[in-house]
């Protein structure tokens, strides 16, 4: 085993010391998290809680689970997720394909005006009075109107930009259409990407709140991160309302319903992990 000397074994010792204090930093949150919904209502009001679960109870979680009203908002966010990435990416991987061949009139052109979306915008205000007028105010209207956006569409394009041409030449000599080159070609191929778009559309969508708060109308439609953030006002920032003869506190139930809309992103993310930093990397580097 080779020997450090002292110049590289201080850089060790920091750069580990830094990297462990990085992930205290990250996992402290979600631990807190965890314990809070766990914890009694009067360890939890008097500051106990700082790490680990105290007077540990199931009460918040309980609760939870028996809300009508949580599950409504947690299926809209289902149906916005599965749904609306769906449609996006379907969106996504035919117009990057198109994007990425040559021979497409006006391309150089299309791709400036993609691109330019992403340097410029009109304003809250103006795109706000446009989703209006175009009627987007239910949930179909806001995964319609969210259908694509342009890094990602960009991601894609120089993924696919990057397939080999001659397996594409080959594919039309042995008969196939433009649909087929697609679905049997770039997609077996641009797995990385296609992976890393899915990942990131849909944490756009399961965490989508602001437009879905000013543009939808009907609370039976709103998702739960708009479902979390009505209680958090009606409940919480409200100091009458805040006081309850539940066993446990209100925020001890806020922090537990936190843990119930993790649960999918926790499960989900480690399989599509793998993908994520190759398909960023490759991507993002072709023109």
């Amino acid at each position: 085993m080779q020997r450090l000397d002292r110049t590289e074994l201080i850089f060790k010792i920091i750069s580990y010391s830094f990297i462990t204090l990085f992930a205290i930093a990250a996992l402290y949150p979600f631990i807190y998290t965890i314990s809070a919904a766990v914890s009694g209502k009067l360890a939890f009001e008097s500051g106990k809680v700082i790490f680990w679960p105290v007077d540990f109870q199931m009460d918040a979680l309980i609760g939870v689970i028996s809300d009508k009203g949580f599950w409504i908002a947690y299926t809209n966010t289902l149906f916005y997720t599965f749904f609306g990435t769906a449609f996006s990416m379907v969106l996504s991987v035919m117009a990057a394909y198109a994007l990425s061949k040559q021979r497409l009139v006006f391309r150089s052109k299309i791709n400036f005006f993609i691109v330019f979306t992403m340097w410029f915008s009109a304003g809250m205000i103006p795109v706000f009075l446009n989703y209006r007028m175009f009627g987007v105010e239910f949930r179909w209207g806001i995964i319609y109107g969210f259908g694509i956006q342009a890094f990602n569409l960009i991601l894609l394009r120089n993924y696919f930009s990057g397939v080999s041409k001659e397996i594409e030449e080959a594919a039309v000599v042995d008969g196939a259409n433009e649909f087929q080159i697609l679905t049997r070609v770039y997609l077996p191929m641009s797995k990385s990407a296609v992976a890393t778009v899915t990942l990131f559309y849909a944490l756009s969508r399961w965490n989508g709140y602001f437009w879905n708060l000013i543009l939808v109308n009907w609370t039976v439609e709103h998702p739960l991160q708009v479902f979390l953030r009505k209680y958090l006002s009606e409940y919480l920032l409200d100091e009458n309302a805040s006081i309850t003869n539940t066993p446990y506190s209100p925020y001890s139930y806020m922090y537990a319903m936190i843990v119930m809309s993790i649960i999918p992103i926790i499960v989900i993310y480690p399989y599509l992990q793998k993908y994520f930093a190759r398909g960023v990397n490759v991507g993002g580097v072709k023109e």
